[in-house]
């Protein structure tokens, strides 16, 4: 057992917290907010972003990202998409030489269109070797030690291993991946991917057929965008890929899948962002993914259809039923 970083006490960085408390690691957990840490240490939970579950001992909330990461050779993030570079920054310059890095953050960089080990290699250098970390789950379950499966990836698979080796549990099973691009893409896009899913479930006169064929053709978007970056795709297929977008795009707990069901009640985006009171990846990485495909000429029409609604350019049950009203065509094509 060794002692172990957290970046991020939201929701997500939490839960990860927790299972490594749980599972015998020392943790330390950087959170943002001076006065949320107050609050942890006093109660004994993360009452603002995971009400209700308890930290064990062994984990330490504090606002001092130097006494967070001293001496610590793993470091998880996570940190959401839209903060990552800032915070990283913060983290170069504490960082103990050679500590690992293990991404637990979903999306895409708006300003570069990088995914998110990109963005922190390029602010902690070479000396940091990048793990991500992925796959179907939401935070109160893992926080639970309900059961649950995520995949490792790194291009080292040594250090794969390594992270297996941390975080792997009687709750938590770890696979291996050194498909790095296919594991991020797939983290990303499928938040998006449930966002469409929402507005279609939100829809009474549209039924679960409808749903399975948006999930489909979903993944069908994920692939041709992963391809394209240098994925593998049988990626797809695993536990990060259909796996992860399965669970987004139907799962009650899902805050993505939430923001598509009240769009779908006529909530603008501002209000149903309000409405539900934590991050929802899916936002700010729609128009992101979005760029991305324009820029590498991939067809993506469920995501652009996503854009649309979300920029207030066309209303969310037209964007869904033209998009169920394409030519149809073979299904190994492009395009939905």
């Amino acid at each position: 057992m060794k002692t172990i970083a957290v970046v991020g006490a939201g929701s997500w960085g939490t839960a990860l917290a927790v299972h490594l408390g749980r599972i015998g690691h020392d943790v330390r957990l950087w959170v943002r907010e001076p006065e949320l840490v107050g609050d942890m240490r006093e109660r004994r939970e993360n009452s603002e972003y995971l009400p209700g579950v308890a930290l064990p001992p062994s984990l330490y909330p504090t606002n001092e990202l130097g006494e967070v990461l001293d001496g610590v050779e793993l470091v998880l993030t996570a940190v959401p998409s839209h903060g990552t570079r800032d915070v990283m920054a913060q983290v170069a310059r504490v960082i103990a030489p050679g500590a690992v890095v293990v991404s637990a953050t979903k999306g895409i960089e708006e300003q570069t269109l990088l995914r998110m080990s990109q963005v922190i290699a390029h602010q902690l250098g070479d000396d940091h070797p990048v793990v991500v970390l992925s796959g179907p789950s939401f935070a109160l379950e893992v926080a639970r030690g309900q059961p649950t499966a995520l995949v490792a990836a790194s291009s080292d698979a040594a250090l794969a291993a390594a992270a297996v080796a941390a975080f792997h549990g009687e709750a938590l099973r770890i696979y291996t991946s050194t498909d790095v691009v296919g594991v991020e893409v797939g983290g990303a896009v499928k938040n998006v991917l449930a966002i469409a899913t929402g507005i279609v479930d939100g829809m009474p006169e549209a039924g679960l057929n409808a749903r399975a064929a948006l999930i489909t053709r979903g993944l069908a978007e994920i692939t041709r965008l992963g391809l394209a970056l240098g994925a593998r795709a049988e990626t797809f297929m695993g536990l990060s890929g259909l796996g992860d977008l399965v669970l987004t795009a139907t799962g009650e707990l899902s805050r993505n899948r939430r923001v598509g069901l009240l769009l779908a009640a006529g909530q603008a985006l501002p209000e149903a962002l309000r409405a539900l009171g934590h991050v929802a990846e899916g936002v700010p990485s729609a128009p992101t993914v979005l760029a991305r495909a324009r820029a590498l000429g991939v067809e993506m029409p469920v995501t652009e259809a996503v854009v649309e609604v979300l920029e207030g350019r066309v209303a969310p049950v037209q964007a869904m039923v033209r998009l169920m009203a394409r030519q149809a065509r073979s299904e190994g094509e492009t395009g939905v």
